[in-house]
């Protein structure tokens, strides 16, 4: 039997920046066997776009066409923009704030909703974000919003960069957080919060291990199967 669109499982993981969401929903997918949408990806290809080719982050007009003319494609963990792999360039802390202020336009957004609904397929997507369980997936099966102190954040933040290479500073990063966040929660259109239905999580003292089995629990109570029977 073929599911259609709204049958097809949901598990929405929201929240804030260096909160661990990507990696968690990213461990949820593989062990349930259902599909990954990394949102935040394509609001990061769009200020990468934009850096490229000189767009002023407050040009509305060429920011929406970036974002609904964007090619790119994903193989793996590797993302490609233009037929150039820019998996790297998606981290750096410059992508990140310029995706910050150009998500706060409704144009981009509109542009980039129906890229994100499409991801939802059989057996099943998670969907992490600061919108999927409010805005793009309201129907969402389970809806969670992780969350953690900025100091844990800045720290997560500051390894990873330095794992891949980047520059990081600590003091640089906790206050680069704190404007994002509340950019972020401020902005008019789809602002980041948690859904009155979500399950909150503060993971600033668990490990990946122990949020993604709380959620994994959640996924069987509302009914989703996991592969190998985990």
């Amino acid at each position: 039997m073929t599911l259609n669109f709204l049958q097809v499982p949901v598990i929405a993981v929201d929240g804030p920046t260096a909160s661990g969401k990507g990696t968690v929903a990213q461990r949820v997918a593989g062990l349930l066997g259902f599909s990954y949408l990394d949102s935040g990806a394509l609001y990061r290809l769009v200020a990468l776009a934009a850096l490229q080719q000189g767009v002023a982050p407050d040009d509305v007009g060429r920011l929406a066409a970036l974002a609904a003319g964007l090619k790119l494609r994903f193989a793996g963990d590797r993302v490609f923009l233009d037929d150039q792999d820019v998996s790297a360039a998606l981290r750096q802390e410059s992508v990140g704030n310029m995706a910050s202020a150009v998500a706060v336009f409704p144009a981009v957004r509109a542009a980039l909703t129906e890229r994100q609904r499409a991801s939802r397929v059989a057996p099943g997507l998670v969907a992490d974000g600061r919108d999927m369980g409010t805005v793009i997936f309201p129907d969402a099966d389970l809806k969670i919003f992780l969350t953690a102190s900025v100091q844990k954040r800045a720290e997560r933040r500051c390894k990873q960069l330095i794992e891949k290479g980047f520059p990081a500073n600590i003091a640089i990063l906790s206050k680069d957080l704190q404007e994002r966040d509340a950019r972020d929660a401020a902005r008019s259109v789809a602002p980041l919060v948690a859904a009155a239905d979500a399950v909150v999580i503060d993971s600033s003292d668990l490990g990946i291990d122990a949020v993604v089995d709380q959620i994994l629990e959640r996924a069987r109570r509302a009914g989703m199967g996991a592969r190998g029977g985990v």
